[in-house]
């Protein structure tokens, strides 16, 4: 909602229709004076009426909570590039420890018979000697069974198959129905879509000993941006989110978990009676619980490394999407359970996130009221100069999300046209209106307590076969060495999945 009140605010003042100065008192454009101007110096004395008061003061309040969102905003997302010590401290080793745990994998499913088997495949040729994988299907979705079941025969005694009985449906009941059957000491969730790193649970693995953590949040990313306008706006979200956002958060100790590619010790989870099964935003609320409980919560974080993902494929699809994240920030806010955080920081990060559904949605709401003042009020010139001051972070910001885009095309080998950039340029504003729409959307469900799941479709979009990743200036340091034992792992992988299918022998057959 930043760009779209800034400009509806700011540009319009300085534009209102006027016939010339008028009487004396009357200036061009700037309200009306009861009392002439007096002596050299005197400053003209402006009668304002309880509408004015309330008008003006809401364009000043919308301002100043723009400006501040923006100045914010953009803290995060140049904190990666401002700290590299920050970015290195949560990057994965070059050097992984050998493996020490074994992980048990879910991958729930509903109605993703497109996408699940091939996500199942890839994730059975993980370099890691010890994982098995639980695959989530509903017993009323058919098409997805057999993809899963067809997928466990591929890889016996690898891949196992949770039958999903609840209802109504959602995905923190499916995992907690999975649960039961883990028998891995770490516990990872995976979208059904989900491309996945060949190497990430060495990695994990290695992160896990090193620092001790009860939790690890792994990278991820969209990857189809050139899809639709939205999905350019989309995939820059994850991308300054994970590369440089997260990492901030970090370093602040209030990280709001991701629904997947994140990784939990069974001990914990078991500890938490795993996910809040009537909760929107499950990932994060388990974060809350975990971080008050004094878990600790680590950022895993290469670009090579992260699970790529797809944006959601129609408009309408997106925008159910951020009424459900919104809502369930809503529920957990109202939940109270970050009120435990030890730190008068740590909850104060949590405050400002969770309310940012109610922030958006009243910014949102005060567009129809800017229109109507830019359209029938004269502003005072004061007033209009700072209605123009989040205008200068707000370009900034677009100035970032340029070159954030550029670095996006070169570290994933994506050409970025120059339709590309235009189309972010003219993106800002549509897309930060339907932020606004999202998030009353959101409140809306959420005062009525429609509390149902509703579901994001997948069909494959970022899945092109390309190549891995070129890892770029600061992050190229870090991640120099993958490179050089890729070919290595390729030679090895069919005698690495024999070795892998008799290390999950012994979890069971399919259910």
């Amino acid at each position: 909602m930043t760009i779209t009140t800034t400009l509806l605010t700011a540009a319009g003042p300085l534009l209102q229709p006027n016939e010339g100065t008028g009487p004396a008192g009357d200036l061009p454009n700037r309200g009306t004076t009861d009392v002439p101007t007096g002596g050299s110096g005197q400053a003209p004395q402006v009668a304002w009426s309880l509408g004015d008061w309330v008008g003006y003061s809401a364009l000043i309040a919308v301002s100043v909570l723009l400006t501040v969102i923006a100045l914010t905003t953009l803290w995060w997302m140049l904190h990666a590039w401002r700290s590299r010590d920050a970015l290195k401290s949560t990057s994965f080793s070059q050097t992984p420890l050998p493996a020490a745990h074994r992980f048990t994998l879910l991958v729930p499913g509903r109605h993703e018979q497109d996408v699940m088997g091939e996500t199942l495949d890839m994730l059975a040729t993980q370099d890691h000697p010890d994982f098995e994988i639980i695959a989530i299907v509903g017993e009323d979705d058919p098409e997805t069974d057999a993809v899963v079941r067809a997928a466990a025969e591929r890889h016996p005694g690898l891949i196992r198959v949770v039958v999903d009985d609840t209802a109504p449906k959602n995905k923190p009941k499916a995992m907690n129905l999975a649960l039961q059957y883990a028998t891995g000491d770490i516990v990872g969730v995976f979208d059904a879509e989900d491309e996945v790193y060949p190497k990430l649970l060495s990695l994990v693995d290695s992160r896990f000993q090193e620092t001790g953590a009860d939790v690890v949040q792994g990278g991820v990313q969209l990857m189809n941006f050139k899809s639709s306008w939205w999905s350019l706006r989309n995939v820059l979200e994850y991308y300054f989110w994970f590369r440089s956002r997260l990492h901030f958060h970090a370093g602040s100790k209030f990280i709001p978990l991701g629904g997947n590619t994140v990784f939990v010790t069974k001990e914990r989870l078991e500890w938490s009676d795993g996910w809040d099964a009537h909760c929107l935003a499950e990932d994060c609320e388990l974060g809350v619980r975990l971080s008050a409980d004094g878990a600790k919560v680590v950022v895993a974080y290469s670009p090579e490394a992260v699970t790529r993902e797809e944006t959601p494929p129609t408009f309408a699809s997106l925008l159910k999407q951020r009424t459900r994240w919104n809502q369930g920030f809503l529920q957990v806010l109202g939940k109270g359970e970050w009120k435990k955080l030890p730190s008068f920081r740590q909850r104060f990060f949590a405050r400002y996130m969770l309310t940012m559904p109610f922030i958006q949605a009243a910014t949102g709401l005060l567009i129809p009221l800017s229109v109507l003042m830019i359209l029938f009020v004269k502003v005072p010139t004061a007033i209009a100069l700072v209605s123009f001051i989040p205008v200068a972070p707000t370009l900034m910001l677009l100035a970032v999300e340029v070159v954030g885009l550029n670095e996006f095309g070169r570290i994933y080998k994506e050409k970025v046209r120059i339709r590309d950039y235009v189309k972010l340029v003219l993106g800002l504003v549509p897309y930060q209106v339907f932020l606004a729409a999202a998030a009353v959307r959101a409140v809306v469900r959420h005062v009525k307590g429609q509390n149902g799941w509703e579901k994001t479709e997948h069909t494959g979009q970022h899945r092109t076969g390309g190549a891995q990743p070129e890892v770029v200036g600061f992050a190229s340091e870090l991640t120099g060495s993958a490179a050089s034992a890729s070919s290595a792992a390729s030679s090895s992988s069919s005698s690495s999945s024999s070795e892998r299918a008799l290390a999950g022998s012994s979890a069971g057959g399919a259910r």
